[in-house]
């Protein structure tokens, strides 16, 4: 093939290639105007085959209507409205349960037991005996620390109403062994008071582990007395609520073991440091017990409820990413604005940004590729109005209307 021919078929292929995309990219005309191209030349090249022969008819229409609805070739655009979602506004978080007041009872005193007066179970009051020791021996010894107190009464009534027949020092003498006497007495009846186990504190007795006869000490745990007409409950909550969760709050609960009771109570007490290896921080509930329905040692559900921190959301589609950092790209009077943003939390059907958004914006999540900022944009929405189409939702509402008035 000759040169000349070559050449020939290049610009034919040329011109049609240009022509195609002409027709078919919005934008593409104007492009080529400040390129210097002649108006004239653009119209030619743009004009389908069957237009350029019938000089009008169905592809004139269509161009009126990309150029009349379409905006001067402006992207169309999906977007949705922002709403306002609150994060950090409540806590829930396993506890452990215990008495308000436990006490483990052990003997003040060694020997052999020789009666237990409470049982498994019993409520018994503050200073009650729950048990007793051998105290024959400590018995007799307060008998004879008794008579020489009495002893020492007499001696010392005597020398004074001798008057000055006695000296000073004799009675000074018989005051002191006097003293001395009364001494040995008190601790004489104190070893006979401790052959007695007493309950230190009011409450249920637990299970009694030592029988009559046998030998104790002070070390041996006689039983267990938990007051429970109040539970603490501890559990720990995470480091971004330490400074926000404070003493006298209100908190809900129900025990693992009582599921459908609802419990209410306040926040008794909190540590004053976060733990390093959990980064967690121990806090303490107190819940009233009336119905005796809880025991120490019970697993509960915890939760606490704050204001909590608002955030914008918007759907997972609008957020961009670009060197600067993610973003979105809000409509204004038919404009786009890109919208820096900061992700919160991401979620499966929304994210939350720290951005400046407020609710209601409408936020393009489809159509983002042709965007720049101020630039012009359609709304598919209105689109569709304008080419006398309905919305997606008119048609659903029309159905169901339809099918309600058939039946």
């Amino acid at each position: 093939m000759r040169l000349w021919k070559q050449l020939l078929t290049c610009l034919v292929i040329l011109l049609v290639g240009l022509g195609v995309w002409v027709h078919f990219v919005p934008g593409a005309g104007a492009m080529l105007a400040k390129a210097g191209v002649p108006p004239r030349l653009i119209a030619l090249v743009a004009k389908p085959a069957g237009e350029a022969k019938d000089g009008g008819g169905q592809g004139q229409g269509r161009g009126q209507d990309r150029n009349q609805g379409g905006g001067g070739g402006a992207p169309i655009v999906v977007t949705q409205p922002v709403d306002i979602a609150v994060v950090n506004d409540r806590l829930n978080a396993i506890g452990n349960g215990a008495a308000i007041l436990s006490v483990n009872v052990t003997p003040l005193a060694t020997g052999n037991l020789t009666e237990v007066l409470a049982k498994s179970g019993d409520r018994i009051k503050k200073g009650q005996v729950i048990a007793r020791l051998d105290s024959d021996e400590q018995a007799i010894a307060a008998a004879q620390a008794k008579v020489a107190v009495e002893s020492a009464k007499e001696k010392v009534e005597r020398n004074r109403k001798l008057g000055g027949a006695v000296s000073v020092a004799v009675l000074r003498d018989a005051e002191f062994a006097m003293q001395a006497a009364e001494l040995a007495l008190k601790t004489a009846e104190l070893d006979l008071k401790r052959r007695d186990i007493v309950a230190p504190s009011g409450g249920i007795v637990g299970i009694i582990t030592v029988n009559p006869g046998d030998y104790i000490t002070t070390s041996t745990p006689i039983a267990v007395v938990d007051d429970r007409s109040q539970i603490l409950v501890d559990f720990w909550v995470p480091e971004r609520f330490s400074n926000k969760i404070s003493v006298g709050q209100d908190v809900s609960a129900t025990a693992i073991a009582l599921p459908t009771s609802e419990l209410s109570g306040v926040i008794d007490s909190i540590d004053n440091r976060v733990d390093q290896a959990s980064r967690t921080l121990r806090v303490r509930a107190r819940i009233d017990n009336p119905d005796d329905a809880l025991r120490a040692g019970m697993s509960f559900s915890v939760a606490v409820r704050f204001a909590g921190d608002q955030y914008p959301t918007v759907n997972p589609l609008a957020v961009q990413w670009s060197a600067d950092g993610s973003y979105v790209w809000r409509v204004e009077e038919e404009k786009s604005r890109k919208v820096p943003v900061k992700i919160i939390q991401r979620n499966s059907d929304k994210v939350l940004v720290d951005a400046e958004l407020a609710k209601g914006d409408a936020v393009v999540m489809e159509g983002v590729q042709r965007l720049r900022d101020g630039g012009a944009v359609r709304l598919a929405e209105q689109q569709e109005r304008r080419n006398g189409k309905k919305p997606a939702t008119e048609s659903t509402e029309q159905k169901v209307s339809e099918a309600e008035t058939a039946k």
